[in-house]
């Protein structure tokens, strides 16, 4: 079920990019910032995520960066032209690599 929101996530994110609607949409103000400006706020939630890893005593704040961290790599994935999905098979390739 998580999964499956992953994909409608994907598909949002890529439609409120194409349609570059500012005003109606962070991702389309987001995107319309660039690359890098995405990729510098990539790096503001991995470094949050990881403080709330050590400080966050009921997973909250943890789950809280963990999402946003998702989201703004989505967009990012999508600035790139790939999708959540294309990272995913890299890591499914990974972990069945570890099985032989």
């Amino acid at each position: 079920m998580a999964y499956d929101f992953l994909v409608e996530l994907d598909n949002t994110i890529a439609q409120r990019i194409a349609n570059a609607d500012e005003a109606a949409s962070y991702t389309a103000k987001l995107a319309s910032a660039g690359v890098a400006r995405v990729a510098q706020k990539v790096g503001e939630e991995g470094v949050e995520l990881a403080i709330a890893a050590v400080a966050d005593e009921d997973g909250e704040a943890l789950l809280g960066e963990a999402a946003d961290l998702i989201y703004h790599m989505a967009v990012l994935l999508q600035l790139k032209g790939y999708s959540l999905a294309d990272a995913c098979v890299v890591l499914n390739d990974r972990h069945a690599a570890t099985k032989d």
